[in-house]
């Protein structure tokens, strides 16, 4: 979705796992679970082959979710600051993002009230801050869960926008028809794809199109009009409310 969004001259590559968390990405990649699957498309590129080449100007990582036993059993902030340093040894001009991502919607502390908390406490506090100051290099943030959480509230504020009232409309359903607690449905990754796109390419999304195509051509499901115009406002106003966003100061 991002690729769609931004348009030419775009281009990325990947490495992606299931729970994966940033030690395990470090390698080697045989503890990645769920390589194989997530990782057969054209899109692959080895982790540590790509940070080296030198050949990106933004690197984006996150980590594994439940984000305390990442940080308990992980070492988050130490492998944070390894993939920071990683870049920065390749290309000077480099910037490195952590994209903050949410706990399950079934949370007992409520999913809201975990998103506004963690931020500070997990995200910022116990990984990004103490990863910067070891690597020696800013790290900037990708706040994915603030947004997603603030489109939320916009939607509940208002009654619903457009048929979608809760925070499970965000949210996909597993095989057995049951609610994923924790991955996006496609509405889901428009609200990410749109912070992504503010976030990397400085730029206000209101306008964006957003009917949009999944990665195997097919069409995503696409949120109505007045709910990508509130999704849009909404995620731009998180993006530029949040100084460790790098806007409107990057290089």
């Amino acid at each position: 979705m991002l690729a769609q969004l931004a348009g030419n001259g775009h281009d990325y590559q990947s490495q992606l796992g299931w729970g994966t968390s940033l030690k395990e990405h470090w390698g080697p990649i045989e503890g990645i679970n769920g390589f194989d699957v997530e990782n057969d498309h054209p899109r692959y590129r080895d982790a540590a082959s790509a940070v080296e080449s030198g050949d990106y100007d933004s690197i984006v990582v996150t980590e594994m979710v439940e984000i305390r036993s990442a940080i308990a059993y992980h070492d988050s902030a130490n492998y944070l600051a390894r993939w920071a340093e990683r870049a920065h040894s390749a290309r000077n001009d480099v910037n490195v993002y952590l994209y903050e991502t949410w706990p399950e919607i079934t949370d007992p502390e409520g999913w809201l009230e975990r998103v506004d908390l963690d931020l500070t406490r997990y995200w910022e506090q116990q990984i990004l801050l103490p990863a910067a100051a070891k690597s020696g290099h800013p790290i900037y943030v990708i706040p994915g869960g603030q947004a997603l959480a603030a489109v939320v509230r916009a939607v509940i504020e208002r009654g619903g926008v457009d048929g979608v009232t809760r925070v499970e409309d965000f949210f996909a359903l597993a095989p057995d028809g049951s609610q994923d607690a924790v991955h996006f449905n496609d509405l889901g990754a428009y609200v990410i794809a749109l912070t992504h796109y503010a976030v990397l390419y400085q730029r206000d999304p209101s306008g964006l199109p957003y009917q949009l195509n999944k990665a195997g051509g097919s069409a995503a499901v696409s949120p109505g009009p007045a709910l990508a115009e509130l999704m849009q406002a909404t995620v731009w106003r998180v993006v530029n409310a949040y100084p460790k966003t790098g806007l409107p100061n990057l290089p």
